[in-house]
């Protein structure tokens, strides 16, 4: 956790408190070190920008939250508007 809070330029209280709201939910190694995603040290950036423009640890998760829900609300509508374009993808790869 120390690693990761210092990546971030936060602390490890910090990376607990968003642990807590449920935001980043880290893996566990073997010796009980937590272990976190690229993804989850992104939200994690991203509430540690939201909690210095002010706004509270609680807050900032939810917001996070949503923003997420949103992306992933207008990824499938997109793949609803334009499914050639998704089964394109998928046979190119």
């Amino acid at each position: 956790m120390g690693r990761a809070a210092e990546m971030l330029g936060t602390t490890p209280a910090f990376l607990r408190a968003i642990g807590e709201a449920k935001l980043i939910v880290p893996l566990r190694s073997e010796g009980g070190h937590r272990r976190y995603s690229r993804y989850q040290l992104r939200l994690a950036t991203r509430a540690r920008e939201l909690v210095d423009q002010g706004t509270s640890v609680e807050a900032a998760c939810r917001i996070i939250i949503l923003e997420d829900q949103l992306e992933e609300a207008q990824r499938i509508n997109e793949q609803l508007r334009n499914p050639e374009a998704t089964s394109d993808s998928k046979t190119d790869a």
